[in-house]
C-alpha cells in the first residue's frame, strides 16, 4: 500500500471512530464492515474454528459499543482492534476450538500462518518451485517470528503498533523481525525475498 493511501485510510478510520464514540450507529456498523475481513484473517491464525472467530469478533464489537464512552478517541483503529481481538481470543485459550487443541496452556504459542500464491506473478515453473520452498521456510519459523512478519508485511503496521498488539517492546519486535529475515536470507537472496513479501498474500 502506498504511503498516501495508508495515510488516507488512517484519516478515514479516525473520523469513523470518533463518530462511533459519539454513539453513531451507522458509524459503528461501518467500522465493523471495514475491519471485519482483516480481523477475521488475523483471528483465523489462532483458531481453526471460523464460527468461533466470528463470534469473537462480534463479542469484541459489542464490548466496544458498551464501553465506547471510555475508549481512547485518539486510538489508531486497525492496530487497536487487532490487539483487542488478540487479547479476547487468548483469554478463551481453554476453548477446544483453539489451534493446538488439547494443550490450552500452550494455545497462545500457536500462529497458523498460511499463504496463497498469486500465480499470475509467477512466470516460470522454477520460480514457482522456489516460491513454494520459501513458503515452507516461513511456515517453519517460530510463532512470534511468523506473527511479526504477518503484521509487518501483510498488515503494513509499524514497529510500535506491532509491539502494542503483541504486548512486547518495540526492540523485541525489531529483534524478532531481524532474526526471521536473517534465517530466510540463509536460503534466498534479498531481492527474491522482497518479491515474496510483495506478492504472496493470504
Amino acid at each position: 500500500m502506498k504511503l498516501h493511501s495508508q495515510s488516507q485510510e488512517n484519516s478515514d478510520d479516525k473520523i469513523i471512530w470518533q463518530q462511533f464514540l459519539s454513539g453513531d450507529v451507522a458509524a459503528f456498523e461501518k467500522l465493523m464492515s471495514i475491519h471485519f475481513r482483516t480481523l477475521f484473517h488475523y483471528g483465523c491464525k489462532f483458531s481453526k474454528d471460523q464460527e468461533f472467530v466470528k463470534d469473537s469478533i462480534q463479542d469484541l464489537f459489542m464490548h466496544l459499543w458498551e464501553k465506547r464512552n471510555r475508549l481512547n478517541a485518539e486510538a489508531v483503529v486497525k492496530p487497536y482492534l487487532l490487539a483487542s481481538l488478540r487479547r479476547l481470543m487468548h483469554r478463551s485459550a481453554s476453548s477446544k476450538s483453539w489451534v493446538g487443541e488439547g494443550q490450552p496452556e500452550n494455545a497462545a504459542e500457536v500462529f497458523d500462518l498460511e499463504f496463497s500464491v498469486e500465480e499470475q506473478y509467477i512466470d516460470t515453473e522454477s520460480t514457482l518451485v522456489r516460491t513454494r520452498q520459501l513458503e515452507k521456510l516461513l511456515l517453519e519459523l517460530p510463532k512470534r517470528q511468523k506473527e511479526v512478519i504477518y503484521l509487518k508485511f501483510f498488515q503494513e503496521l509499524t514497529r510500535e503498533q506491532i509491539s502494542e498488539i503483541m504486548a512486547v517492546s518495540p526492540q523485541t519486535v525489531s529483534n524478532l523481525l531481524q532474526i526471521a529475515i536473517k534465517q530466510l536470507k540463509k536460503h534466498w537472496k534479498a531481492e527474491f525475498l522482497t518479491f515474496f513479501v510483495i506478492h504472496l498474500f493470504i
